[in-house]
């Protein structure tokens, strides 16, 4: 019985290790790559979305994103169920931790591409390079 017991846990182990993360945390350089396009047809394609709090989203956001705040979790399910889990969705909140969360909401509930900007918010506009749309600019 127990050797039972412990060949099945193992391969219920197996079955989890194998499988394979659809959550990728990208640099700055990568992730503001993958967002900017010149095409107007990709640029519908995109679903960006902030995982902040909405006052922090009001405070400077990253151009096209919209909001859906990871800590309502019920509002937030509601919202990120209105995306296509088909196609890819770039995420980002402050400093990584929050959308870390929300990646793993999504894994859950089916996303097949989840994209995540490593340091966050504050990794995006840490360089004067960036293009950041801030409150007092729209």
């Amino acid at each position: 019985m127990r050797t039972i017991l412990f060949l099945s846990m193992f391969l219920m182990s197996l079955g989890v290790f194998a499988q394979e993360s659809n959550h990728v945390i990208l640099s700055k350089e990568l992730f503001e790559a993958s967002i900017q396009t010149n095409s107007e047809n990709l640029k519908r394609d995109i679903q960006l979305v902030d995982v902040r709090r909405p006052e922090e989203f009001e405070a400077g956001k990253i151009e096209g994103a919209v909001n859906m705040n990871v800590l309502e979790p019920e509002t937030f399910k509601e919202q990120i169920e209105t995306l296509d889990k088909s196609k890819p969705v770039y995420i980002y909140c402050r400093s990584g931790n929050r959308s870390g969360k929300a990646a793993m909401l999504m894994q859950e509930l089916g996303f097949k591409a989840i994209y995540d900007l490593e340091g966050g918010y504050l990794n995006w506009t840490s360089s004067s390079e960036t293009k950041a749309t801030e409150k007092n600019h729209q």
